[in-house]
């Protein structure tokens, strides 16, 4: 066994020891154990552990490893946890946080646990994480982190290390002082400074002559999109201004990494027919998760009505050449997969920023032409196949199918993500379900109208 895989089942087995210390009361130990697990496992542990257990738990913590953990977590996990602990250790924990944490957590929480969760800041803090608070909720100003050293172009390498060793900064957060902002007197944004370069340079060189340019993003700006700014440009953070133009915070490329995730996690739930759920599987009640699947259940299901309807028009025809039904689950499933493969790709190249909806037809004409490629590979491999077992005119009919489904679902799927991109919509919210139940309906058309016309019915 690798040591790997040893350190994991150390870890395994530590998190079933305090799971049974914490279930039969022997708190003692617990703390013991649970003060042994590293933040990472602490989170995991965190996660996985039931919502009746999770205060008693975070309660054991001390205080720095409980904040660390906290800041970590889904707002809404947050929020749940807050219901379980004591007023006074909340506010501790609370006061520790970075004012982009606080605005999150915020905006979950009721308006009298809010309001006394910033009664208990100071005048400054209070007002910082106001100021966050007045960004809407996908704002990159709601995830900038507060500028610790603001640098001059006229100040020496010398002046700059000793601004930066004079700041205030915890070693948790260091790398907030990687790369340093540099500013006019009017707080505009002149360029950027590596730290490394800081250090490397003579006494006596400016600021200016190390410095390099870079972009800036106003804090409305979508979280999101600066973020895929920041990780494109490979960049270690990106200065966020008012609209004045004046600096006032980062963008880190750590909490970029943080915000695409959360956006990757949330088309992955959506692409899939259900709601993001806000915090971990382990710790959401039953009747979240329903909630968070019953709406697109039921919007799929009266989309599915346009599948009945299509096979109640052709009835008659099914009556009369009953083998055609043994192919719909086929042809169905192949045009949905294709659609989704179509949607995804589509959807995937908008969030990097490769293709946008002025792009429309030159996505669909090279969606179309895949899916006629791979229409006409497996037109002609359910051809033989099909007119080997059932004769040559079924296997006619389900060849030219193939063809004609593979192509339209690919199209489709293409046209969907653009089309909810240009109208503002998330395209996630137009992937794998919707394009599926709509592809489905237009298959069986497709499916009946070859049949009618090479077997004549």
């Amino acid at each position: 066994m690798s040591k790997q895989q040893t350190t994991i089942y150390d870890v395994e087995a530590l998190e079933e020891s305090i799971q049974d210390h914490l279930k039969e009361d022997r708190l003692a130990e617990a703390t013991v154990e649970l003060r042994r697990l590293r933040p990472s496992d602490l989170e995991r542990f965190l996660d996985r552990t039931s919502r009746t257990m999770l205060p008693v738990a975070f309660r054991l913590l001390d205080k720095d490893a409980a904040v660390t953990v906290f800041e970590t977590m889904e707002p809404q996990l947050q929020s749940d946890l807050i219901d379980g602990l004591q007023t006074s250790r909340v506010q501790e924990i609370f006061g520790e946080l970075e004012s982009t944490s606080q605005a999150r957590l915020l905006d979950e929480v009721p308006a009298e646990v809010a309001q006394r969760l910033l009664s208990g800041l100071s005048a400054a803090d209070r007002n910082q994480a106001g100021r966050v608070l007045g960004y809407p909720e996908d704002a990159v100003g709601r995830r900038l982190t507060p500028i610790t050293v603001e640098l001059s172009a006229h100040m020496t390498a010398t002046e700059a290390l000793q601004a930066v060793r004079a700041a205030d900064v915890d070693a948790d957060d260091e790398n907030e002082l990687a790369t340093l902002p540099v500013a006019s007197s009017t707080h505009k944004v002149l360029g950027l400074v590596d730290l490394t370069r800081l250090v490397r340079a003579e006494p006596d060189t400016l600021v200016r002559d190390i410095m390099h340019d870079t972009d800036t993003v106003n804090a409305t700006e979508e979280a999101e999109v600066a973020a895929r700014m920041a990780v494109h440009h490979r960049v270690q953070a990106v200065p966020v201004v008012d609209d004045a133009e004046r600096l006032i915070g980062m963008l880190l490329v750590d909490d970029a990494q943080r915000i695409l995730e959360e956006e990757e996690s949330e088309d992955t739930y959506r692409s899939g027919g259900a709601e993001p759920l806000g915090q971990p599987y382990l710790t959401t009640s039953i009747m979240q998760l329903v909630k968070s699947r019953i709406v697109w259940l039921l919007v799929l299901a009266i989309g599915a009505t346009l599948t009945v309807q299509v096979l109640q028009v052709f009835e008659e025809m099914l009556a009369v050449m009953v083998v055609l039904t043994l192919f719909i689950p086929l042809l169905t499933g192949t045009g949905g997969n294709t659609g989704n493969q179509a949607a995804t790709t589509v959807t995937r190249a908008i969030a990097l920023g490769q293709v946008t909806p002025r792009d429309v037809w030159r996505v669909i004409g090279r969606e179309a032409l895949v899916g006629c490629t791979l229409g006409a590979c497996l037109g002609v491999l359910g051809f033989v196949i099909t007119g080997l077992i059932f004769g040559w005119d079924i296997g006619t009919v389900i060849g030219l199918t193939l063809l004609a489904i593979c192509t339209v679902a690919a199209t489709v799927g293409s046209m969907m993500p653009l089309i909810a991109s240009k109208i503002g919509v998330d395209p996630a919210v137009f992937s794998n379900p919707f394009i599926s139940t709509v592809v489905d309906a237009l298959g069986l058309i497709i499916y009946f109208m070859v049949a009618q016309s090479v077997l004549g019915l």
